[in-house]
């Protein structure tokens, strides 16, 4: 039991992680990308190539999954996203990011392979560790650091506060000067950023699979849903619990039950708490 429960833990963290990357990107630009699960697959992909494939020390591997998930991640709110927000206010940006996705998903199917492969070792431990291992406690801390960093970004530098205005208000940050441009395509980088150290530290439990990034948009959802949009501490905890929820489906039920429940939990907190745990109702000037 305990290793179901480390096991529950280590995805909810990655379900965490995504959701947190949705928060960046939703903030600055009121865009929930499709892009967002793919910026931890190119990491995962990116890392076993660089250390496996080409025999890099793991420093340049994780320095290259970084990159590779950063420049994507700008790359999305250039390509896929500035330009449809400069035209309309319609949801358009919902079918340019889900095609930049499969564009991406496939081209990494065409150049990896379709079959999951296995992520290196990053820290010298022996298999038998169990519940202790590597694989689960490194996408945890990672998260907890990544969350922790945020928090101070927010609360204690300048460009935080600034990050924070336009996602109150972009309109009113506009006219009091600050690029809301580059503050959202700031956003989308620092997402590919949390991206990229998630998804590397995560890639023992996940493996280097190319189909990672469609199931980490759908869940990450999930779980910012569960949490409440635009709420970090919401992104965490819903995270988690889903993490924990699919797990004990899995060992109870059967694997076949995971997809199900997930979703089943979307359209309850839909129904009957849209907002999410932590959200705020929106509420509409008149």
């Amino acid at each position: 039991m305990l290793m179901v429960v480390v096991t529950g833990l280590a995805v909810g963290a990655l379900y965490a992680g995504a959701a947190l990357a949705y928060n960046a990107m939703y903030s600055t630009s009121k865009v929930l990308s499709i892009t967002t699960g793919h910026l931890f697959m190119l990491s995962s992909v990116t890392g076993a190539y660089l250390i496996t494939d080409l025999g890099q020390p793991i420093v340049l591997g994780l320095a290259g999954a970084i990159l590779v998930s950063v420049v994507f991640g700008l790359l999305t709110e250039l390509l896929a996203v500035r330009r449809i927000l400069a035209r309309s206010e319609e949801h358009l940006w919902l079918l340019s990011t889900l095609a930049l996705a499969t564009i991406v998903q496939q081209s990494v199917a065409l150049w990896w392979g379709t079959e999951p492969r296995a992520f290196p070792r990053l820290l010298d431990q022996d298999f038998t560790a169990g519940p202790w291992d590597q694989k689960f406690w490194l996408p945890i801390a990672a998260v907890i650091l990544i969350a922790l960093a945020l928090e101070w970004f927010y609360r204690h530098t300048l460009y935080g506060k600034v990050f924070l205005a336009v996602a109150e208000d972009p309109f009113a940050a506009r006219a009091r000067g600050i690029s809301t441009d580059r503050v959202r395509s700031f956003s989308y980088g620092m997402a590919g950023l949390l991206g990229g150290l998630v998804g590397f530290a995560a890639g023992q439990l996940t493996f280097a699979y190319f189909a990672l990034g469609l199931s980490l948009t759908l869940y990450g959802f999930i779980a910012l849903a569960v949490g409440g949009m635009g709420s970090n501490l919401g992104a965490i905890i819903g995270g988690l619990a889903l993490g924990m929820l699919s797990t004990f489906a899995t060992y109870f039920f059967g694997g076949e039950y995971q997809q199900t429940i997930a979703v089943g939990i979307l359209m309850a907190f839909l129904l009957l708490k849209p907002e999410g745990l932590f959200g705020n109702k929106q509420t509409r000037q008149v």
